[in-house]
């Protein structure tokens, strides 16, 4: 059934915040600490969310599931963007990731 906006209103930013809420940040966090910690070379967004897909943390490969808390963790200093590189998934040039030494989620 659909719910029809009232004028005015914009029904994204509410189901937006749904789905951010939704998220476990701090067991995602983890996941992808794991991912790349252990691995010897960085990783892209798309190589670890494949990762993470492998091991059951998320239910498909996207990306999208990984870049939003890689960001975030970049702006804690925790993982940090080292170079790029051709995706061997999109043929695309990405950034690729690593965990920064000595840095723990606040």
């Amino acid at each position: 059934m659909i719910e029809v906006r009232r004028f005015g209103t914009n029904p994204l930013l509410e189901t937006r915040a749904e789905a951010y809420d939704s998220v476990d940040k701090q067991k995602r966090y983890s996941q992808i600490l794991e991912i790349l910690s252990s691995n010897i070379e960085p990783m892209s967004a798309k190589e670890i969310s494949v990762s993470m897909f492998n091991k059951g943390y998320v239910p498909t490969s996207e990306r999208n599931f990984v870049s939003p808390r890689l960001t975030e963790l970049s702006y804690e200093g925790v993982v940090e963007c080292v170079g790029t590189k051709i995706c061997n998934y999109t043929g695309k040039k990405v950034g690729v990731w690593e965990i920064r030494n000595n840095k723990e989620i606040r």
